[in-house]
């Protein structure tokens, strides 16, 4: 297979990013459509968000998600493509997978509640991906990343995720001079955390190098608590006052902190991005971007 790396490097023009402003993907016509003359496909599209999301959305987090992934998997094999590559979560873990996360523990309980039929919805893909690869001969692979952050992440408080979330509250919060933020939880869970230029490195990677049925774990093998990750946003965002932590919210899943031997041995990625850089890079961004939202609800 042509080398993806060099062949973006070559020709832009030949990466198609449809967009969910303009393609539905829960419309089977119009995966069709977009796979038009498209060699491979890297399925990220997703409808996702933090714990209250979850809680607030679970139908439609768990219709949309397995609705595009089957419309675009069953468009690839009518067009042909040559390669598949399906996204899925390590939402999609038992609540209390042994740390840690190994592949081979992916179907050896329930996913945590709050984040089931989204986990659930992403880990039918992966039955889908290997049934397709046994039956019709397509190349699909199955990765599992850990949680993305990074510049251009979304930062609306409803439905994002934690380092955004926290990011807008501790930047928003000094420059308002208040001293005191809430924090959503106990503070004990703990989470590891994929930089996105690492994240998109290792698709790349698995893109390029992997052609196994059995899924992929991307992450890089480090996990820190909600209350030193809070920690550390704050004091990179220049807050010195009061992190209150709300224990009438939940935790989500208790622990996240993935075994990344098997992406090294079969594509060697590795994480490159320390969590302070990261978070820093971030920060920055977030910062300095003045088309992101301004005033937020906390």
């Amino acid at each position: 297979m042509e080398n993806l790396t060099e062949r973006r490097r070559t020709s832009q023009s030949q990466i198609v990013i449809p967009r969910s402003g303009d393609t539905d993907l829960r419309i089977r016509e119009n995966c069709a459509k977009v796979l038009k003359g498209i060699d491979i496909v890297i399925h990220l599209a997703a409808r996702v968000g933090g714990i209250g999301f979850n809680q607030k959305y679970p139908g439609a987090l768990f219709y949309d998600n397995i609705v595009m992934g089957v419309n675009l998997m069953e468009a690839a094999r009518h067009e042909g493509i040559e390669k598949f590559v399906q996204i899925g979560t390590v939402c999609a873990y038992p609540k209390f997978t042994p740390v840690p996360f190994r592949e081979e523990e992916l179907w050896n309980g329930y996913p945590e509640e709050t984040n089931a039929p989204y986990g659930i919805a992403k880990k039918a893909l992966l039955v889908m991906s290997q049934g397709y690869r046994r039956q019709y001969g397509i190349r699909t692979i199955y990765l599992l990343p850990a949680n993305l952050y990074g510049p251009r992440d979304n930062f609306d408080l409803e439905s994002s995720h934690v380092i955004p979330a926290l990011i807008g509250k501790f930047v928003e919060a000094v420059k308002e001079n208040r001293r005191e933020v809430t924090v959503w939880g106990t503070g004990n869970a703990s989470r590891e955390f994929l930089y996105v230029e690492d994240g998109a490195e290792g698709i790349l990677l698995a893109a390029e190098k992997y052609d196994k049925p059995d899924p992929v774990n991307l992450g890089t093998g480090k996990e820190i608590t909600i209350r030193e990750l809070s920690s550390l946003v704050a004091e990179l965002a220049g807050f010195s006052g009061r992190i209150v932590y709300d224990t009438t919210r939940p935790d989500g899943q208790p622990r996240r902190c993935l075994d990344t031997t098997r992406a090294k041995q079969e594509f060697g990625f590795e994480a490159k991005t320390d969590l302070r850089e990261g978070l820093r890079r971030t920060i920055e961004w977030y910062k300095n971007t003045p088309t992101r939202p301004r005033r937020m609800h906390l």
